[in-house]
């Protein structure tokens, strides 16, 4: 008899990992709730109610090689975001979503014993790739604002004791060695939002800095920084050696659905992450309506003009809910607290009417949800239903 177990062969560590759960699409949403999709009011994903640009489509569907593989160096996308952002090419890494390049980036630098550093309530996946690894994740939880505890993670690098300098950053032996010889975790990563996902809140630029003086690499993810009013720190890659940032098609430009995201990257990481990276990570149709938006860049702003101004009254409106306490917000969405009743069941009671909002109910969330910026009448119909309440 054979005795053989295959799932003894699994890396120990993942036997406890938590599965992330993501947000369900509209088909398999319209199937749970009985409801047509077209009445669905899609609110729990950040996602851009407008879609893509018309440019995006007609180029889709004019473009003739889908039968061939994809530039793996993805020269002309590169060169286009080149233009957008204001980095030259040589510092920018095109990905399937910039979810991808989170994991990459906790690949090449964390294995079991390592550590990184996070700033919750923010994005699951930093954490959830973080452990992938075997890396520890080390909280500094967001102040009651849900700004950063700046100083609480100064104080938490240097009890770490890694006084690296920004010329020794890399995958060298110097590195390997100090950790081989401690014996408590090394923080390597910051994962950073800004705006936070899901607060809305902004990082200043003397915060930032101040964290970039710490012998960590920060990451800081701009998925939603088209929304702010405030300029986006792209440009500082090419002065700060320890800072990647990354940035997302899914947004703003509204193709979340074909998965693209790019780095900003400082020089010396480029070469390992070519040679780490799929050769062909990036599809076809995601390239073109990269750079078919890119094209058009002067539209996508409009939009995103249009959903900031309805993120305006999104939150005058819900400020004047007596059970709500909404958070300003320099993201397309708004977090509310919810006072005097169960957000759980006001969350349920919305998607029986076909209204889709986040749940939150954990350390830094609980009783909270969160609104999606939708379109005027999406609003409409969302503040109609929480008037009711």
């Amino acid at each position: 008899m054979n005795t053989f177990a295959p799932h003894s062969l699994l890396n120990p560590h993942l036997s406890g990992l938590e599965e992330y759960t993501p947000i369900q699409p509209f088909e398999v949403l319209s199937k749970r709730l009985g409801i047509p999709a077209s009445q669905i009011v899609k609110l729990d994903a950040n996602e851009n109610p407008y879609g893509p640009l018309p440019a995006v489509a007609e180029a889709l569907a004019e473009y003739p090689y889908y039968h061939i593989y994809p530039d793996p160096q993805q020269s002309d996308l590169r060169e286009a975001l080149s233009g957008f952002v204001g980095v030259p090419a040589e510092h920018i890494l095109p990905g399937q979503g910039a979810d991808e390049l989170l994991d990459y980036i906790c690949r090449l630098f964390l294995s079991p014993g390592d550590a990184i550093l996070n700033a919750p309530p923010t994005f699951g996946m930093y954490s959830f790739d973080a452990k992938l690894e075997g890396a520890q994740v080390i909280d500094v939880w967001r102040r009651a604002d849900y700004s950063v505890d700046v100083e609480e993670i100064e104080r938490r690098t240097a009890n770490g004791e890694q006084q690296l300098a920004t010329s020794d950053w890399g995958l060298g032996d110097d590195l390997r060695s100090l950790i081989a010889n401690r014996q408590s975790p090394i923080a390597k990563l910051l994962f950073l939002t800004s705006p936070n996902n899901p607060s809305g809140t902004w990082l200043p630029d003397d915060d930032l800095r101040r964290l970039l003086a710490l012998p960590l690499l920060v990451v800081l993810d701009e998925a939603y920084v088209e929304f702010a009013n405030q300029p986006s720190r792209a440009g500082w890659v090419l002065a700060h050696d320890n800072l990647i940032v990354l940035r997302t098609f899914s947004k703003a430009a509204g193709i979340a659905g074909l998965r693209l995201g790019y780095g900003i990257v400082p020089a010396w990481l480029m070469p390992h992450l070519w040679k780490f990276k799929q050769p062909y990570n990036v599809n076809v149709a995601a390239s073109v309506a990269g750079l078919a938006s890119l094209h058009h860049t002067d539209q996508i702003m409009a939009v995103v003009g249009k959903l900031k101004t309805e993120r305006d009254r999104l939150f005058a409106a819900l400020s004047a809910i007596s059970y709500l306490r909404p958070y300003p917000s320099e993201a397309n969405f708004v977090l509310c607290r919810v006072e005097g009743q169960d957000a759980a069941a006001l969350k349920q009671s919305l998607e029986r009417q076909g209204i889709l909002v986040r749940y939150y109910n954990k350390p830094g969330l609980d009783n909270c949800i969160r609104i999606s910026v939708g379109r005027p009448e999406q609003t409409d119909r969302l503040l109609e239903a929480l008037r009711r309440m």
